[in-house]
C-alpha cells in the first residue's frame, strides 16, 4: 500500500513539473497598448532607384529641414539598402556619426557590406527589434524614420524604448506618405496622436514633393510616461 502511494505522489510530482514549466515560460501580456489600425507588411528595402531620388533632391530636401549639419550623430532606422545613410554620412562629416539600423539581418549585412566597401568609416550598422531600436541612450541629435512608420507593429512601444536615444534638444525626424496605414503611409493626424501619446510635441511639418509625402519634426517634451498610462489612437474616417 505504501509503495502504492509513493507511486502516486512521484507520478503526481512529475505531471506538475512539466505543466509549471510550460505556465512559466507563458509570454506576458505587454504593457503597452495596442496599435487600433492596420500595419503595413515590409514589402521591399527598395522603393525606388537611388538615381530618381537624387534626381527630385530627396535627400538633400529632408536633411536640410531636418536642420541636420556637420559634427551631428544621426540614427537612420529602417536603413534598408543606406540610400539615407550613404547621405547622411557625406552631411555629417569626419566629425560626425550615423548609425544605420534595420531589422532583418540580411538587410544589415547588405548595408555593412556596402558601408566597408564605400569606407564610410563614421557609419555604424546595428540590427534592432521590432519594437526596440536598440539605441544607445542620450547619443542623437536626430533620428530618422524615412517611408516605414507604417510598418512599425508596436508603435507606442517602439517610441516609448526611442525617447532615451535622443540628446537634449534632439529631433525624431518622420518622412511618410499621407494615406492610409494600409497603403503604406501614416495620415499626419494619426502619427501626431501616437507621438503625443508617449510624450512627443511636434515641432514641425511640410510637405515634399511627390507620392503626397511629407516631413514631421518631434521632439520629446516632459517625463516618460510609464507603458500603462499611454492611450492607444483610434483614427476616426468620415462615413
Amino acid at each position: 500500500m505504501r509503495a502504492r502511494v509513493a507511486g502516486l505522489a512521484l507520478m503526481l510530482l512529475a505531471s506538475c513539473g512539466p505543466a509549471a514549466t510550460r505556465r512559466a515560460a507563458e509570454p506576458k501580456p505587454s504593457r503597452f497598448p495596442a496599435a487600433h489600425r492596420p500595419v503595413a507588411p515590409i514589402v521591399s528595402s527598395r522603393f525606388s532607384t537611388e538615381e530618381a531620388r537624387d534626381r527630385i533632391r530627396e535627400a538633400d530636401t529632408v536633411m536640410n529641414r531636418a536642420d541636420i549639419a556637420k559634427g551631428m550623430t544621426v540614427a537612420d532606422i529602417g536603413a534598408g539598402e543606406g540610400y539615407y545613410t550613404v547621405r547622411l554620412a557625406q552631411r555629417v562629416g569626419k566629425n560626425g556619426r550615423v548609425l544605420a539600423q534595420d531589422i532583418v539581418p540580411a538587410v544589415r549585412d547588405t548595408l555593412a557590406e556596402r558601408v566597408t566597401r564605400e569606407a564610410l568609416d563614421n557609419v555604424s550598422v546595428k540590427l534592432g527589434l521590432p519594437a526596440d531600436p536598440k539605441l544607445p541612450a542620450a547619443s542623437f541629435d536626430r533620428i530618422l524614420m524615412v517611408h516605414m512608420y507604417h510598418e512599425i507593429a508596436a508603435p507606442y512601444e517602439f517610441l516609448w524604448r526611442l525617447r532615451p536615444a535622443l540628446r537634449p534638444g534632439g529631433r525624431v525626424v518622420v518622412v511618410d506618405a499621407d494615406r492610409p496605414t494600409s497603403q503604406h503611409g501614416t495620415p499626419p493626424d494619426l502619427l501626431d496622436c501616437e507621438m503625443k501619446s508617449v510624450g512627443y510635441t511636434r515641432v514641425g511639418r511640410t510637405e515634399l514633393a511627390g507620392a503626397d509625402a511629407y516631413l514631421a519634426l518631434y521632439e520629446a517634451v516632459g517625463p516618460r510616461p510609464e507603458p500603462e498610462a499611454i492611450s492607444s489612437c483610434t483614427l476616426m474616417t468620415p462615413a
